[in-house]
């Protein structure tokens, strides 16, 4: 394959992985604390090229080296709902699922018949002891910007916030959930959370932006097709031409 048909092909697939990294993004626009992945673009080197004789120049093809969480903070918008909660500042609520411990800035909670906060998948929110927070469905909810839990007067409980000082340690695991390998990187508790009750974090991919990136990964790729098109009809003719230098 030639440079050009393999530069362009190259750069095609590469648009179709962000496609599908907008589509995802778009998707999830309206889903509280939901955390936008970007795209880092790099060069493929192949290990035959990179052994070339010197003064050679190879051929580079772009590509998606990897894809990597925007964890900037959404805006903060009130619901008016008592068990929704929004974080400012960065840290995590942690939920406790049948696999261990996940992470969320959703903060979309509710309560369950027995009383548990938890998410709106079901799981169970976990308290600064470790333990599920337990609460009283007849009386009213009130939750301080340190996360303490209060009814009737009374102290019940202080939800857990904790932070990771390397994010990328993260990984998405479905349902606005993270999750880290505990044992390589604990997370520790963040100080500079603040709870808001009644509000929630909107998502830090809004529709505007990502239509107009929608609009570029468009365009980009129109104009690879062009150039693999180009290429293909350039090949064309070289077999015809050197047809008829054989007649």
């Amino acid at each position: 394959m030639d440079p050009l048909t393999s530069a362009a092909a190259s750069g095609i697939r590469a648009r179709l992985e962000s496609l599908d990294m907008l589509a995802n993004n778009i998707a999830n626009s309206s889903a509280p604390g939901f955390k936008a992945d970007r795209e880092f673009y790099g060069v493929y080197l192949s290990a035959e090229a990179a052994d070339s004789p010197p003064g050679a120049n190879p051929t580079t093809l772009p590509v998606v080296e990897h894809q990597w969480t925007d964890f900037s903070q959404g805006s903060l918008t009130t619901s008016g709902n008592p068990l929704d909660l929004a974080l400012n500042g960065p840290g995590f609520f942690v939920a406790q699922s049948a696999n261990g411990p996940v992470f969320t800035r959703d903060g979309s909670f509710r309560l369950s018949p027995q009383g548990e906060l938890i998410t709106q998948a079901g799981e169970k929110i976990q308290g600064q002891d470790g333990n599920p927070i337990l609460l009283d469905n007849t009386l009213p909810v009130e939750i301080g910007s340190d996360g303490n839990v209060r009814q009737d007067g009374q102290d019940v409980a202080q939800i857990a916030v904790v932070n990771f000082p390397d994010p990328a340690v993260l990984a998405k695991r479905g349902n606005n959930y993270f999750r880290s390998d505990l044992s390589t990187l604990p997370p520790a508790s963040a100080t500079q959370a603040e709870i808001r009750q009644g509000a929630l974090e909107t998502a830090n991919s809004q529709p505007a932006d990502s239509a107009v990136r929608l609009v570029n990964i468009m365009r980009q790729f129109e104009t690879l097709q062009k150039a693999l098109a180009i290429g293909a009809d350039m090949n064309l003719r070289t077999v015809q031409d050197v047809a008829k230098v054989a007649q």
